[in-house]
């Protein structure tokens, strides 16, 4: 399995420039962290050939959110919720996601 962790940068603290650099170094370093150490027994083999894609990044009270972005097994998936809620991530909901799995 191929586990990719992408921070989604935040561009709203245009007046505050020192934070900006603050906040995204933040946030990539715990990309990083979740796709090299966390993650990494989810590498290799004994896991199927699929793709594990996982977007990092803040809601409006800067509190770190995740969301698995691919269709991934239900145990891969709840391995991945659990890991990042124990991280202290909290879960990142979209209307999104929820409007196209109406229209299935």
């Amino acid at each position: 399995m191929t586990v990719t962790v992408l921070a989604i940068l935040e561009t709203d603290f245009i007046p505050q420039k020192n934070l900006a650099r603050v906040m995204n170094d933040r946030l990539e370093r715990a990309a990083r962290d979740l796709e090299h150490v966390h993650l990494e027994s989810l590498q290799g083999r004994g896991f199927s050939t699929d793709d594990l894609i996982v977007y990092l990044s803040y809601n409006s009270k800067h509190k770190v959110r995740f969301r698995v972005v691919n269709d991934v097994t239900a145990d891969i998936e709840f391995f991945v919720n659990e890991l990042c809620a124990r991280l202290g991530y909290i879960h990142w909901k979209t209307s999104l996601i929820k409007s196209i799995d109406r229209l299935r």
